[in-house]
């Protein structure tokens, strides 16, 4: 009887995974393109082995209108596909070049969940010139990191070995 409750919570946690791997992969395919210009980080932390630590500009104008909790950014894009923040979302409907972005209120400040960019070891170089992270979002305000670009807004890969 335990093995059949130890191997049936296997199952459903594998299940569990698998979904939310299967949600990741639709936001990837279906998900809209933005851009969330980069704000300095302290250099000295900006390098960890393999990742970089991404700090984002809209995050810090987020953190001055004193949200308490965690909730939804209201963000309209430029033409560069730039976002924008323009408020605190609090209900009610958005106006039509207005979207969501969902962001949780940590005690070191605002997180958007994508605030770690790793990369393969030795490739580094490749993102220093970093100015933009580019997401993936969806209309309820999900979001994944899928890479970063540079001033001109060009993505910024490793060269072909």
């Amino acid at each position: 009887m335990r093995r059949a409750i130890v191997f049936l919570a296997a199952i459903l946690i594998l299940i569990a995974i698998n979904f939310e791997v299967y949600k990741k992969e639709q936001l990837l395919v279906e998900g809209s393109t933005i851009l969330l210009e980069l704000a300095p980080v302290d250099p000295r932390s900006l390098m960890q082995g393999d990742y970089m630590i991404l700090r984002y500009k809209i995050a810090g104008l987020a953190e001055v209108s004193g949200t308490k909790e965690d909730g939804f950014l209201v963000l309209a894009l430029d033409e560069n596909q730039v976002a924008h923040f323009i408020k605190i979302y609090q209900g009610g409907n958005l106006q039509p070049v207005e979207f969501l972005l969902q962001f949780r209120k940590r005690s070191h400040g605002i997180n958007l969940g994508s605030e770690s960019f790793f990369f393969q070891e030795g490739h580094a170089h490749f993102y220093n010139q970093a100015k933009y992270g580019e997401l993936k979002i969806t209309k309820d305000g999900d979001s994944v990191l899928v890479g970063l670009r540079d001033g001109d807004f060009k993505p910024l890969l490793p060269d072909a070995d």
